[in-house]
C-alpha cells in the first residue's frame, strides 16, 4: 500500500474538521481523499461505493458508534485500514478501538502534527498510537484481550438481528415505547424482545446492559449520562 496512491475515506460529523483533515492530506501526494461522510451510515455507503484503502473515523458519530463502525468497515471492505481520529483519549476507548480492528488511534488535538506520520505508519502495516501512550500498550491490548469481552462477544452473537437492534436502542436510553415507534412494532413486541435478549445475555438491569454494550463498543459511555444509577 505504501508505494501506491492511498485512497482515503473520512467519516466525521464536523464539516470543518473534515476540511482540516483534507488540507493536511493534500500535503502528501500519496494520499487521495476519495469520499467523506458526516455519519456512519453515509460512511458505509461511501465505503461500499469507493472501496478505500484507509478510513479516518471519529468515535462520536450521530448514528453509529465509531468502534462499531470500525468492525462494519472491516467486514465490508477487505483490507481497509481504519484510523480512529477522536477527541477521546481514555484507554478504554483505545482498547476497544484496536480490538475492533483499528490500525491507528489519533487524538484530534494531535491531528495537525501527527496525522501524516500516523498514516505512514499504518500504511506500512504497523500500528500507530499517539505518543502519549506507549506502543507496548497496543501490543498488550492486541495479545491479551479481556476474557470477559471475548465471551460476551460470543453471547452477543446468539441474539437475532432484531434483538441486536433493540439492544442498541435500549443501551442508548430509549424506552420500549420509543423503540416500538422507531421500528413500527407494538410496545408489547418490543418488551418481549427486550426480555428475551436480557435472558440470553444474563443481564438483569439497564445499567448492566449499558456496561455490556460499552464493552462491545456499541455505545460510548462518555455520551451516555444516566441521572440515576451510576455506570
Amino acid at each position: 500500500m505504501h508505494d501506491e496512491t492511498i485512497r482515503v475515506l473520512i467519516i466525521d460529523d464536523h464539516p470543518m474538521f473534515r476540511e482540516g483533515l483534507k488540507a493536511i492530506l493534500k500535503r502528501d501526494a500519496r494520499y487521495e481523499v476519495v469520499a467523506e461522510a458526516g455519519n456512519g451510515r453515509e460512511g458505509l455507503e461511501a465505503a461500499a461505493r469507493r472501496r478505500p484503502d484507509m478510513a479516518l473515523v471519529d468515535i462520536s458519530l450521530p448514528d453509529i458508534n465509531g468502534i462499531r463502525l470500525t468492525r462494519e468497515l472491516k467486514q465490508l471492505v477487505a483490507g481497509v485500514r481504519v484510523v480512529i481520529v477522536s477527541m477521546h483519549s481514555k484507554i478504554e476507548h483505545i482498547a476497544e478501538a484496536f480490538k475492533a480492528g483499528a490500525s491507528g488511534y489519533l487524538v484530534k488535538e494531535s491531528a495537525s502534527d501527527g496525522l501524516l506520520k500516523g498514516l505512514d505508519t499504518v500504511a506500512r502495516g504497523e500500528y500507530f498510537l499517539d505518543s502519549s501512550v506507549s506502543p507496548t500498550v497496543v501490543e498488550s491490548l492486541m495479545t491479551s484481550p479481556l476474557q470477559k469481552s471475548v465471551s460476551r462477544d460470543a453471547d452477543y452473537g446468539t441474539l437475532t438481528p432484531r434483538e441486536q437492534e433493540i439492544m442498541r436502542y435500549l443501551a442508548e436510553g430509549l424506552s420500549s415505547k420509543e423503540i416500538a415507534e422507531k421500528l413500527f412494532i407494538s410496545p408489547k413486541t418490543a418488551e418481549n424482545h427486550r426480555a428475551n435478549l436480557m435472558k440470553k445475555l444474563n443481564l438483569h438491569s439497564n445499567v448492566e446492559l449499558i456496561r455490556y454494550a460499552a464493552r462491545l463498543g456499541l455505545i460510548d459511555l462518555d455520551l451516555w449520562i444516566d441521572p440515576g444509577e451510576p455506570v
